[in-house]
């Protein structure tokens, strides 16, 4: 027997609470009241990205209701281009403010643990975007741009992850630490039902 769908309401009010609660914990922290406004903007940037990566599996996977696959699929790429510009805003600003601990973290050398994941997702994202980008120019068979794309969407979530989860920063914990479960759960979903689906049409 098939179990009765979860109102659409309700579906959409957890979600925007499970991104809207970290962003506005973030916004006030008391970690922000004696930076300049660049490394806010920077530091922002990164949090949005974070709420962002709960938001691509679940627009690539149809699971928001009310929204057809084909308007979800394009929420899904306006929000990758989101994403990009959230890295780049996020890298750059850090740049400005602390250069010389970009070109570590770049460059592999950096002591925090953090930096090393972080740099690994931004790149995977850039390799992302440029997949999308090029997808019809190369002329990619469907199914290996899928795979590619499903493995660096895996890599990205879970530097990023990795990369949020031990930064002791301005965000809030508790809050964090639930966007990044359900980053992981949405991503893992997606990627688990798409195979299936595969599975099934074969």
């Amino acid at each position: 027997m098939r179990r009765a769908a979860l109102p659409g309401w309700l579906v959409w009010g957890a979600v925007a609470l499970v991104v809207a609660v970290p962003l506005i914990a973030a916004l006030f922290s008391p970690q922000l009241a004696w930076r300049g406004p660049v490394y806010t903007v920077a530091g922002f940037s990164g949090v949005v990205g974070l709420a962002l990566l709960l938001m691509q599996p679940l627009l690539a996977g149809g699971y928001l209701p009310g929204l057809s696959l084909a308007r979800a699929r394009l929420l899904h790429r306006i929000s990758g281009a989101a994403l990009v510009l959230c890295v780049v805003l996020h890298v750059a600003g850090l740049w400005i403010t602390s250069a010389p601990d970009v070109i570590d973290a770049l460059l592999f050398v950096s002591p925090t643990p953090f930096a090393a994941w972080g740099v690994v997702a931004m790149w995977a994202i850039f390799a992302s975007a440029l997949i999308v980008v090029l997808r019809r120019r190369l002329a990619v068979p469907v199914h290996i741009w899928r795979r590619a794309h499903s493995v660096l969407a895996v890599i990205v979530v879970v530097g990023s992850v990795v990369h949020a989860a031990l930064i002791l920063g301005t965000m809030e914990p508790l809050s964090k630490y639930l966007l990044c479960a359900l980053a992981v759960i949405a991503t893992g979903k997606v990627i688990y039902d798409r195979r299936a689906w595969v599975r099934r049409i074969r």
